[in-house]
């Protein structure tokens, strides 16, 4: 039986207060399934929970991430649909099996109210875990759980053809673009640096203009009837720039807040031009399965900027922190 296991665990709010430490490992339930994680990957929302940014009331201590791909080293007598050697990843809200979002399905989320992934053993219900596309690393796979499926629904119902602006380089967005190109929609690009440019045409981009102050006009100089879809991972810094870029009827799948939460903010446009703004929560465990199908047939790989080692996880937050990434940052070989 094993009683502990190297973990990294957040006592005070900030990133200084992570430090590697040894675990109590729960026991195992007869329905509950033990795995060894090999990989986790990062998103901002994991920077937010470790600065006390995300929900300060969140208890503590807490062992960040909700993003990891391992494999399946111990069962419970009661489990059926996994035996130990599978690869899996786990779902953000692990009760959300489908359906639309509620408040139950989302109050137990992995790396906040749960314990998350930068940790070398998890134990999860068995309804819990997906599998791992056969193509993928686990590098690779550590990226999908909340980046890959939020991308996902974001463009949900979207068909071929659509414009649809993705606003920078990060792991939604990132994922956004990849999914929109394989699946024969019209990505345009807003870039904050010249050189990732070249990286997000070879993903598929079909149009990328630079960021600034007006980038609004340069997406409507490219679409001048406008966009059918914005990917929103700015949040109120960018969302009236978005608004402008749409169509009647166009939508907004709002994602993040990496420009800010607060700001004054005209409504017109949205009433008189029909405009849905639409919040985009990562997605169930039946999402992930359908995204899986998707990655699989088309045998996309996720975009990795940069892996550290497991010993190094703080300073792969500090990185991510910078925002100066293209797709995903990820911790490898925590087992």
């Amino acid at each position: 039986m094993i009683s502990s296991h190297p973990a990294w665990v957040l006592s005070k709010w900030g990133l200084p207060h992570l430090h590697l430490q040894t675990t109590a490992t729960p026991p195992l339930g007869v329905s509950e399934v033990r795995v060894v994680h090999r990989a986790a990957s990062l998103n901002y929302r994991d920077h937010l929970v470790v600065e006390g940014l995300y929900d300060p009331r969140l208890p503590l201590p807490l062992t960040p991430a909700s993003d990891g791909a391992g494999e399946v080293v111990e069962v419970g007598s009661e489990v059926t649909a996994w035996r130990p050697g599978d690869r899996v990843c786990a779902a953000f809200a692990p009760t959300w099996q489908g359906g639309a979002p509620t408040p139950e399905r989302l109050r137990t989320t992995l790396g906040g109210t749960l314990p998350g992934t930068l940790q070398q053993l998890g134990t999860y219900n068995q309804a819990a875990l997906v599998r791992v596309p056969e193509h993928l690393s686990w590098e690779e796979a550590a990226t999908l759980p909340c980046a890959g499926v939020t991308a996902w629904n974001a463009l949900r119902g979207l068909p071929p053809g659509s414009r649809v602006v993705l606003l920078g380089s990060g792991g939604v967005s990132t994922f956004a673009l990849q999914f929109a190109a394989a699946a024969g929609l019209e990505p345009l690009v807003v870039s904050g640096s010249p050189r990732k440019a070249d990286a997000q045409r070879a993903l598929g981009a079909a149009h990328v203009v630079a960021r600034d102050a007006a980038w609004s006009k340069a997406v409507r100089s490219i679409w001048p009837e406008g966009a059918d879809c914005v990917v929103e991972v700015g949040g109120a810094g960018t969302l009236e720039q978005s608004l402008r870029c749409l169509r009647p009827a166009g939508r907004i799948a709002l994602i993040g807040v990496l420009a800010g939460h607060q700001q004054p903010l005209n409504l017109l446009p949205i009433i008189m031009n029909g405009l849905q703004v639409t919040g985009v929560m990562v997605g169930s465990r039946d999402d992930f399965i359908a995204m899986n199908r998707f990655l699989q047939a088309r045998q996309l790989r996720p975009l990795l900027d940069a892996t550290y080692p497991w010993q190094q996880a703080n300073e792969a937050l500090r990185h991510l922190a910078t925002g100066s990434q293209q797709g995903k940052v990820v911790v490898s070989g925590c087992a």
